[in-house]
């Protein structure tokens, strides 16, 4: 049993030497080392050794394991080295190889032009105020002094989700939500996606966005709102902008104006953007009517405000020269990278 114990480590450490893997290795263990391997199938015939033999054949099979044991550990990590060197060599990278070209998005010229009215008017000491995209009617139209009868109010106009609640059709109820629950002086703004029952083409679609100013405090005039206006459109468009207003009639406000600047391309001469008469209509605005005041728990007797809104993607397509509205919504990275 002797000579078979010596014969066995020999043979085990042999393997154990010649393994190139980890569960090469791991064979080799359970082949000897086992509950069915080999050092255990000779232990099993120790019963028939005489009492003087036991302890001696039981010394060498222990140091028979320890041998194995320890050519195996010394296995494991020759061969962990070995496979790291190899993970290596087959992962390297080759320094002097042209790298692969990164592709860097850009922004949508929508959230330029809104990153740029946002600066403009908290620089005028506006705060950017929020407000639902699906919003009441009390909110969107009641409380804005609009009529029942007022056309925007159609189903043919706006998309209704039932008879109290729609996607609103502007920005303007987040005045209404702001000045409820705030006291004046009242200085925001709000920028958001709109809803209106339009059938796209190059200058419409149902959905869009709009940025619309409150302001509301003592002594507010229309003078204030020309000179806030006068600044947006100059930082806007270029610093040789004017502005001009135009009587209009709004719901909300009162009195109302339409605000016409100077063509940005022609700088008021004439020219196709502009359809040859200098100016470009931009956007809505007047002081803020009464009734809206009082609707907000504001007394119109002691406050005064002014407002204003427009359309983003309109301001966008005149700063940028893009002819279509849908442009802006097809995601073509052709399109976006121009900007």
């Amino acid at each position: 049993m002797e000579g078979k114990l010596k014969e066995l480590k020999e043979k085990a450490i042999l393997e154990i030497n010649e393994a190139d893997s980890t569960a090469i290795l791991e064979k080799a263990r359970i082949h000897y080392l086992g509950k069915k391997g080999e050092l255990t199938e000779i232990l099993r015939g120790m019963g028939s050794l005489s009492a003087e033999e036991r302890p001696l054949i039981g010394k060498i099979a222990n140091i028979v394991r320890e041998n194995i044991e320890i050519a195996l550990e010394e296995a494991k990590k020759s061969i962990k080295i070995k496979e790291l060197e190899k993970k290596l060599q087959s992962e390297a990278i080759d320094v002097t190889m042209p790298g692969k070209e990164i592709k860097v998005g850009k922004r949508h010229p929508l959230t330029q032009a809104m990153d740029d009215l946002k600066n403009i008017f908290i620089s005028m000491g506006f705060k950017v105020a929020e407000g639902p995209e699906v919003e009441t009617v009390y909110y969107n139209f009641d409380a804005l002094n609009a009529p029942k009868n007022h056309p925007s109010r159609d189903v043919s106009d706006t998309f209704y989700i039932n008879e109290s609640t729609i996607l609103r059709t502007q920005t303007s109820p987040v005045q209404v939500r702001v000045m409820e629950k705030n006291e004046p002086p009242i200085r925001i703004v709000s920028l958001g996606r709109c809803f209106r029952n339009d059938t796209p083409d190059a200058t419409h679609s149902p959905m869009f966005h709009q940025i619309e100013g409150l302001v509301v405090d003592k002594g507010i005039t229309m003078g204030d709102l020309k000179g806030t206006l006068d600044v947006f459109a100059k930082n806007f468009f270029g610093p040789n902008t004017q502005i001009k207003f135009r009587p209009h009639n709004f719901p909300f406000t009162e009195p109302s104006a339409e605000v016409d600047a100077t063509c940005f391309k022609c700088g008021g001469e004439g020219c196709s953007v502009c359809k040859g008469n200098g100016w470009i209509e931009v956007l809505g605005a007047g002081m803020v009517h009464p009734n809206v005041l009082r609707n907000c728990g504001i007394d119109p007797e002691v406050y005064s405000g002014f407002a204003f809104g427009m359309g983003i993607d309109r301001l966008t397509m005149q700063k940028y020269g893009i002819d279509d509205i849908r442009l802006l919504f097809e995601n073509d990275m052709r399109f976006i990278n121009q900007f």
